[in-house]
C-alpha cells in the first residue's frame, strides 16, 4: 500500500516534495517543510511527522529535541501530486521560533508586522 501512495507523489529533481503542516481541528497552517519518499514512508508507517532537513541533509523527526511533536491524522495529496497537507495534531508551538506558527509576519496596510507573539523562549525548546 505504502508504494502506492508514494507513486502517487511526484517528487523533485532532488527526491523532495513540500508538505504543510495544518493543525486538523482548526485549519490553522502551522508550517511548511520537505519530505523524500523515506520521511514520507516513515510518518505513514509511526504517525509521527517525519520531515527532510535540507540544511541538516537527513531525516527530522519534528520534535525530536523540542518535544514539539506532530502526529499525524491524515496526508493529502494535491491534484498534482508535487505538495503534500499534513493533518496533524501538534503538541505545542511549531515553530522554532517559539510561536505556534511559523506564518506570524504578515503584510498589512503596506507594512511587515507579527502577527503572534513569542509562546515559548526557544532557548527553552532547544538549549
Amino acid at each position: 500500500m505504502t508504494d502506492a501512495i508514494l507513486d502517487a507523489i511526484s517528487f523533485d529533481d532532488d527526491g523532495l516534495v513540500p508538505a504543510i503542516a495544518q493543525q486538523h481541528e482548526t485549519g490553522e497552517v502551522l508550517m511548511m517543510a520537505w519530505m523524500d519518499r523515506a520521511a514520507v514512508s516513515e510518518t505513514l508507517a509511526t504517525g509521527r511527522v517525519c520531515f527532510w532537513s535540507r540544511s541538516r541533509a537527513k531525516p527530522w523527526r519534528k520534535g525530536e529535541t523540542s518535544g514539539q511533536i506532530q502526529h499525524l491524522i491524515e496526508l493529502r495529496i494535491d491534484c498534482d501530486g508535487d505538495t503534500l497537507l499534513l493533518l496533524v495534531d501538534q503538541t505545542g508551538v511549531a515553530c522554532h521560533t517559539g510561536r505556534r506558527s511559523c506564518f506570524y509576519t504578515a503584510v498589512r496596510d503596506g507594512a511587515v508586522v507579527e502577527t503572534s507573539a513569542v509562546l515559548v523562549d526557544p532557548e527553552r525548546l532547544y538549549g
